[in-house]
Formats: C-alpha cells, structure tokens, sequence
C-alpha cells in the first residue's frame, strides 16, 4: 500500500485529500493506497470570513464547520500536531512521539500571522486576519466615535488585496453609519504605490481620491508606541492615531522552520511549475506554504490542487507527471460594502480589475457560501 500523506487541514490540503480520495476510491477500496489528512484543529475556517465578521456584516460562526464533516469517503483524518518532517526518511514526527511514514507527502501548512515584528504592535494595534483579532477589532469599530484611523501593512502577508479591500469597506462603514465626516483615514503602504500589483494600484488611487482617504507610500512600520498611541516608519515618518488596524507580517509553520526546510521565513523552497519541494521528487507544497512569488491566496490553492492532484494519479499509475502549474490566481475584491471587483492573472498575464458592481458583490457573498463545496473537491 502506498500512503499520501497531506500535512495541513485549510483550503489546500483538504481540497488536495477530498479530490485524490474521490478519484482513487477504486485503489482505496482494493487497499493500494492510503490518503491520510493531518490536521491541529477540529474545525475548518474560511479566513476570508474574517473581513466580514470584523465589520459585523457576518458572524464567526457562518465561516467555521468541523474537519470532518468536509472530508469524503476514503480520507483518513488524523487531528495531531507535527514536530518534524523527515523528507530524507519519508516520516512525519507528530507531538505525542507517534511516526507516520509516506511514500508521498502534500506540504499544506500555511502561512500564520505574528504580531511579534514590530515593537509595541501587539500591544497598540488591532488586526482582522484571525478570528479572535477580527472579533477585537468588530468591538473597537463599533464604539470609536470619531479620530484618526491608520492602517498599516507588515510583509511578507497572505490576501494581499485585503488590505484594500479593508480600506474600502471601513470608508463606507462610516459612511453608511453617518460619521464619516468624523474621520480622518490615513493608508500606508512600504512601496512606492498604493498595492503592489501595478494595475490594482492604478484602479484604487481613484478610488481613494474620491473617498477622501489619505496615503503615504514608502511607509515600513518600524515601531509603535501604544501608550502614546503613535506608529513610526523606518524611513522617518509617524503618525499619531486613534485607532490602528495593521495587516501583519506572515510566517511559515513552526513545523517548517523545524525542520530545516523552509527559508528564514519560514516557506518552503518550491518549484513553481511542478510545484514539488526543491530536491526532493516526492514532496509536494501548495498554498501559503510555497516560497513561490504569487498572492497567497485561497484560489492560489485551488488552482494549485489540480496540478498536485493530476501528478500523483499519474505518478500512481506509472503515467508521466509531467502537468505543470501556470501561476493562475483569481481573487474578489470588495469595493465597499455592496460592491466588488476581481481580478485573474498568471506567472505570464497580468490583473486587470474592472469597475466595482453590485453583481459581482454578490458573487463574491455567493462565492463565501460556495466555497464549503469547492474544499470537498466538488468544484
């Protein structure tokens, strides 16, 4: 029997072991081969919800189901916390010293929010990228009445449009909420634009000209001071807020780093086309926790899977993998509260977002509901 093993319960490694399970039920149910998911948490989150919740649009609990009642026939769900992770012996160390070995591993770890980078930062700022800062920061929005707003961005981070999308939503949540005009919305960003792909910069610098949101460019948080209540950049500038929403700086899994297989970030070094771990030919990485220069992004994973899961069939069945990923990524982006964009681009084509429209809102709310069968392969 030969075992897959997926290490890593979000998007990528549940969708990568619900699409291998549906279409090897035949080898599984002859016992040739074993797809086996590892994951720390009971629960599956959609993290998208995140932005939601933060501005009481949804609550938690619409974006969060159990693991397993999203796994299919043939998968093997082990709730364990890896230590390790032997490529060199094939084996997995899991936290309570029990050993797993595989003939093939799926990399899913993700990539993990810290607010450990910047001094005062943990203290001063509030954040949307997990469930308890999104919910903080739901409560803070609710009861400011007025002041400065700064936001703030740490790299390298996952959702790299979500920050705009915040940005946007925040302006018509005053707006909707009759205290705009109470506000001052400060956007700073470590570039010398406003996002760091061209194209979407170009379509948000009008956006927030006819909103009335400020900007500063080449803005790298440096420190911040909670008592003070001001945030200072590398390059010399400050400002003094009232409130402070930042999009922190994303590391790789602790398993990673531990391993001594990841770089000083904690990502592992990727093929961008095979999307197998550099050096190694039976260790494949997807999403968040590749090294490779695209969004981290859900659709990033999705679009990622059919490459993983097309080379192992073949590999399995002694056809060529030889099906290679092209840099593919699709995301929404919320435009305010009622409207939305998209943009799609590859390693070769870049994004062209088109005008906000209420339609492609509710696709995008559509997508949030979608998305539960879209994770057990079904899409």
């Amino acid at each position: 029997m030969r075992r897959i093993a997926i290490l890593g319960g979000g998007v990528g490694g549940t969708m990568v072991a619900n699409r291998l399970a549906r279409e090897l039920r035949s080898d599984i149910d002859r016992g040739d081969v074993e797809v086996v998911l590892i994951g720390e948490d009971a629960n599956h989150t959609y993290q998208p919800g995140f932005l939601y919740v933060a501005f009481n649009q949804a609550p938690l609990e619409r974006f969060v189901r159990p693991q397993t009642s999203l796994l299919v026939y043939g998968v093997r769900f082990l709730q364990m916390r890896a230590l390790r992770i032997d490529a060199d012996n094939n084996s997995l160390l899991f936290e309570n010293g029990d050993l797993l070995t595989y003939d093939y591993l799926v990399i899913a770890t993700g990539s993990h929010p810290t607010m450990d980078t910047v001094a005062g930062l943990k203290e001063g700022a509030y954040s949307f990228y997990t469930a308890d800062q999104a919910i903080r920061l739901r409560d803070a929005l609710a009861n400011i009445a007025s002041g400065r707003i700064v936001i703030g961005v740490d790299v390298p981070h996952k959702c790299p449009v979500a920050v705009l999308e915040f940005t946007l939503m925040l302006d018509e949540y005053l707006r909707k909420r009759g205290t705009r005009d109470q506000f001052e919305i400060i956007y700073t960003y470590p570039i010398g634009r406003l996002h760091s792909l061209i194209p979407v910069a170009n379509w948000v610098e009008p956006e927030f000209e006819r909103r009335g949101i400020q900007s500063e460019f080449f803005f790298n948080v440096d420190n911040v001071d909670p008592d003070k209540k001001i945030i200072e950049s590398l390059e010399g500038s400050s400002y003094a807020y009232d409130l402070l929403v930042m999009v922190p700086a994303h590391r790789g899994a602790k398993v990673i780093i531990d391993s001594g297989i990841g770089d000083e970030s904690g990502f592992v070094p990727t093929d961008r086309y095979s999307l197998r771990m550099k050096g190694s030919h039976n260790v494949f990485v997807i999403g968040d926790a590749t090294d490779l220069p695209i969004s981290k992004a859900g659709s990033t994973a999705h679009y990622e899977a059919d490459t993983i899961v097309t080379n192992l069939i073949d590999e399995l069945h002694g056809l060529p993998a030889d099906h290679q990923y092209d840099g593919k990524v699709y995301c929404f982006i919320e435009g305010g509260l009622e409207k939305a964009t998209y943009i799609a681009f590859s390693y070769t084509e870049p994004p062209k977002p088109t005008a906000p429209s209420e339609l492609l809102h509710w696709f995008k709310l559509m997508y949030n509901e979608i998305y539960w069968l879209s994770v057990r392969g079904l899409l």
